[in-house]
């Protein structure tokens, strides 16, 4: 009798997350045999956890906070992207035991940059990026695969933004928190990759009076769907693309390794997710 598949994702806290939503939906769409559920992982778990998931019919899993640096340490191939990177968030697990492990982020944030500003151009100036964090680091590598010319970084704590300059090289360049809305002046693109913004989290207070008109603008936070930051953007007369195209569009790669099929993001897949 063969196994039904099964994926999941791994996180702590895990409860909030609308992969399962998204992943049986697309089980469903397309008539797939699988499951999908959240798995709440401590990190003292998380390496058993790994070992034993292959046993239960487990053929791949997601990595969310807190896990994707650590997740690293216990996969026993990991593609060139994850390694720049520094972090994975798509684990395939192999039929002898081994660990795949793959980082899908900034594919994601690409994807749906241009599925939302489908006349985006990032060769036509610099990007301005808030926030240096794991997910900043993914949105980095993809802009500079893009062709980005220039990337500014600005985060609350400045050495955060330095260690990224450090590793990303000469296209990065960093500014002070308090002189944030700076980097607006000449940026083509524009990304919060912070949680400022997020429901019950901390307001986001650069002012955003130095954005040009023609700037395409983008948050990573999904949760409101419509955060202030975009809101004040779109007064601007901004294009703007919210973050729920992200989330979605990273898990295509993984479903399609899982479970044989590539998945399609269009509107009903949205709704689905947001119902």
């Amino acid at each position: 009798m063969t196994q039904i598949p099964r994926a999941g994702v791994i996180g702590n806290p895990i409860a909030h997350s609308l992969s399962p939503k998204l992943h049986s939906y697309w089980l469903n769409r397309y008539g797939l045999e699988g499951s999908y559920t959240a798995l709440k992982v401590t990190e003292d778990e998380l390496e058993k956890t790994l070992r034993e998931l292959p046993s239960q019919g487990f053929i791949g899993a997601n990595v969310t906070i807190p896990h994707k640096v650590n997740v690293m340490q216990f996969a026993d191939q990991i593609t060139d992207r994850a390694t720049l990177i520094g972090a994975a968030n798509t684990l395939i697990f192999k039929d002898d035991g081994r660990i795949f492990a793959d980082n899908t982020d900034g594919y994601g944030f690409m994807a749906n940059l241009r599925q939302g500003a489908p006349d985006w151009n990032p060769k036509a100036g610099p990007a301005a990026i808030f926030g240096a964090g794991g997910a900043a680091r993914a949105i980095i590598v993809a802009l500079a695969d893009a062709g980005v010319p220039e990337i500014i970084i600005s985060n609350r704590t400045r050495p955060k933004a330095e260690a990224l300059r450090d590793d990303f090289g000469a296209r990065i360049s960093v500014i002070d928190w308090v002189q944030a809305d700076k980097m607006l002046e000449d940026a083509n693109t524009v990304i919060n990759t912070t949680s400022l913004g997020m429901v019950g989290g901390q307001d986001f207070k650069v002012p955003l009076d130095n954005l040009r008109k023609d700037a395409v603008v983008t948050d990573i936070v999904y949760n409101p769907l419509k955060t202030p930051f975009l809101m004040a953007a779109e007064k601007r007369g901004c294009i703007t693309v919210d973050g729920l195209g992200m989330l979605l569009h990273q898990g295509v790669p993984g479903f399609e390794r899982w479970f044989g099929k590539r998945p399609e993001v269009d509107e009903a897949t949205r709704q689905a997710v947001l119902s």
